[in-house]
C-alpha cells in the first residue's frame, strides 16, 4: 500500500474521532476542524517516522493532543479568551440535541487537559489498554480517574445547565 492509500485509510478510521478530541479541547467546530487538519498535516509529513512499537491510532492521537496543546499555549500566550463557544450565540433553529452535545463538549473543555483527552477517547469507546497507553498511565488509575472525571463532568454540566 502506497503512503496515500495509507493516509486516506487512516484518515478514514480516525479522523472523525480527533474531530471530537479537538472539539473537548476548544468547545469550538471551526477550530476543531482546523487542528484536525493540523494533525493530520502532521501525519502526512512524519508517517515515514512512525516505528510499528506503537498502533497507528496511539501514535496520531498523541499527535492530535500535541497539536491541541501547543494551539491552548500560543492562545493563552496571546491572552486570547478560551472560551469560544457560547450557547447563547448560537441559531434559534438549533435543536436541543445539538444545544446538549454543545452543552457537553463545553463542560468537557473546562477539564484539565489530560482529563479532557480521557473522556473523549472514553466517548470514542476507545479500549481502556488503548487509553492508558495514549496518557501513559496504568489501566487501574485509568479507571479510578475516569470515574471521578464522570463526577466533575456532571458537576460541571449541571452548572452550565441550569439544574
Amino acid at each position: 500500500m502506497n503512503q496515500q492509500d495509507k493516509f486516506t485509510n487512516l484518515y478514514d478510521e480516525y479522523g472523525e474521532g480527533i474531530k471530537k478530541l479537538c472539539l473537548s479541547y476548544t468547545g469550538d467546530a471551526v477550530l476543531a476542524q482546523d487542528l484536525l487538519q493540523e494533525t493530520f498535516i502532521a501525519v502526512w509529513n512524519n508517517m515515514q517516522k512512525f516505528r510499528a512499537d506503537a498502533k497507528w491510532s496511539t501514535w496520531i492521537y498523541r499527535i492530535a493532543v500535541n497539536t491541541c496543546l501547543t494551539h491552548l499555549r500560543k492562545k493563552t500566550a496571546i491572552l486570547v479568551d478560551i472560551e469560544t463557544t457560547s450557547l447563547a450565540m448560537l441559531p434559534d433553529d438549533v435543536n436541543t440535541k445539538e444545544q446538549e452535545v454543545q452543552l457537553l463538549y463545553k463542560s468537557i473543555s473546562q477539564l484539565q487537559q489530560t482529563d479532557r483527552l480521557i473522556i473523549t477517547l472514553v466517548l470514542e469507546d476507545k479500549p481502556y489498554d488503548e487509553i492508558a497507553s495514549i496518557t501513559g498511565i496504568t489501566e487501574a488509575n485509568l479507571r479510578v480517574k475516569i470515574h471521578r472525571i464522570k463526577k466533575q463532568l456532571t458537576q460541571i454540566y449541571n452548572s452550565y445547565a441550569g439544574l
